[in-house]
């Protein structure tokens, strides 16, 4: 997937000015995944959920801290179960190893399971240029494949289309009377799916998580996609990146209380499934050959350093369900594969923060993501790391470089700075007239574009306390 990253100030601007996918979007932050995770937070009890984020973010800092040794381990249990573990530096790597994988079992036709790696890794237009269909089967991927978009969720990959325009598409696609009723939808697209599942030879899977005592491989859906696509066809490659490694079953079994209720708030999802080796003899299904390909994909960058903390990541969603960011402008803004907090602090480090300047910006910093992030990753301290290191390395303009070399010396002499804010705050009130609403704010233009910035009651924070003092 081509990033796009740098552009995200125009996107977000496009998606401010898309009607449909304004509305598409009011509707998905009037409730939706947020609401749900608010209500089985309550179900679980708060306290205990709070304990319970502690657990998963103790597990994910015990496994990053031991990944080397896990990683081992996980590829000799692996191996030893007959499944083949393969590493990939970069996400090109990855879609080369598939690609191998693809040439020697003459494989034609991949069913897919979701797989952020894959999209990464441009993965569906390499298969589809060697000869090789690929076939999202998750319905929301299925509906953007159509589409010929990118994700723009990590859990709900189309939340940015109406019902509407999925109707459009599917009757156009699939030769059919247009429905609208959802169900009937969804039916019309099980239909269409299920003569690829039986046709494929290769199913290709993400890893929601690695399992090193016993070298399985587990996914989580609602749909059951999944599993078809892990024991339906002869060849299955599990491509995930190596952060995904835990070390017990009974660590997946506390990440697995988190990962559903923050993500769908569901207190399990429909279906959970472990991969353990290819098919053994008596066994009446599973694939015949079974692939793991780990991709690093500068995720090794954040090991030891400040920014380690990312990779706790589940890949839930919460975040961005959360977040007003996101909400506002859409998944398509971010201009990569990861969206909203996660993505903004995922993509700098994964494709360099030269390569995504304003994505540590896109942020209120309101910590809503911190909030309800189930791993406790502190996502808006991250935001600002990132801000610093791109000062640090010269990457803003330098007009605001040297806006703020100005703020930093005025503050360092009180006569300047008292001087300068006495002088601002009776400006600001003149600028606001009887109406006290400044309409366009001098050198912060962003800030009043869209709405009128309150006009100060034309004293300073000093003057305004002596005077509460007095009182």
């Amino acid at each position: 997937m081509q990033v796009q990253s740098l552009h995200f100030k125009r996107r977000a601007h496009e998606a401010l000015g898309n009607a449909t996918l304004q509305s598409n979007l009011e509707k998905f932050g009037a409730g939706g995944l947020a609401l749900l995770r608010a209500r089985a937070v309550e179900a679980y009890g708060r306290d205990a959920f709070e304990r319970l984020r502690d657990a998963g973010a103790e597990i994910r800092d015990r496994s990053l801290a031991d990944l080397d040794t896990l990683i081992e381990r996980f590829e000799r249990e692996a191996t030893a179960r007959g499944a083949t573990v393969l590493f990939a530096r970069t996400g090109e790597e990855a879609r080369d190893l598939v690609l191998e994988i693809c040439r020697r079992h003459r494989l034609t036709k991949a069913v897919k399971s979701k797989s952020m790696l894959s999209e990464e890794a441009g993965l569906n237009e390499a298969l589809a240029a060697a000869g090789v269909t690929p076939v999202e089967t998750d319905l929301g991927e299925y509906i953007i494949q159509l589409a010929h978009e990118a994700p723009s969720h990590i859990i709900a990959p189309a939340v940015h289309k109406s019902k509407d325009e999925v109707a459009d598409l599917f009757a156009s696609t699939h030769a059919k009377p247009r429905k609208t009723d959802i169900p009937a939808m969804t039916r019309e697209a099980r239909e269409a799916l299920r003569a690829h599942f039986l046709e494929a030879d290769l199913g290709i899977s993400g890893g929601n998580f690695l399992v090193a005592e016993t070298g399985s491989g587990a996914i989580v859906t609602n749909e059951g996609n999944g599993r078809m696509v892990t024991t339906l066809p002869r060849v299955h490659v599990c491509i995930t990146g190596i952060e995904k490694v835990i070390p017990t079953l009974e660590d997946f079994a506390t990440l697995m209380r988190l990962l559903p209720r923050s993500a769908t708030g569901q207190p399990i999802s429909n279906y959970v499934s472990l991969f353990t080796g290819p098919k053994r003899p008596g066994d009446r299904d599973g694939p015949e050959h079974m692939y793991f390909v780990l991709v690093d994909g500068g995720r090794t960058n954040l090991v030891g350093t400040d920014m380690e903390e990312m990779l706790r990541c589940i890949r839930c969603g919460a975040c961005m369900n959360h977040c007003p960011v996101y909400k506002t402008v859409g998944g398509h803004a971010y201009g990569w594969v990861y969206p909203g907090p996660m993505g903004s602090v995922l993509t700098p480090a994964y494709v360099g923060l030269e390569n995504a300047l304003d994505l540590p910006h896109a942020s209120t910093l309101c910590n809503q993501c911190g909030v309800v992030c189930p791993v406790k990753i502190p996502l808006p301290e991250l935001l600002r790391k990132l801000r610093e290191k791109q000062v640090d390395r010269g990457l803003r303009p330098w007009t605001e470089r040297a806006g703020l070399r100005l703020w930093a010396w005025a503050a360092l002499h009180p006569r300047v700075y008292a001087f300068g804010t006495w002088w601002a705050a009776r400006y600001l009130r003149f600028m606001g007239g009887g109406a006290k609403r400044i309409r366009k704010l001098p050198f912060a233009g962003g800030w009043t574009v869209s709405r009128d910035f309150p006009a100060p009651e034309g004293k300073t924070f000093r003057e305004l306390y002596r005077k509460r003092r007095g009182a």
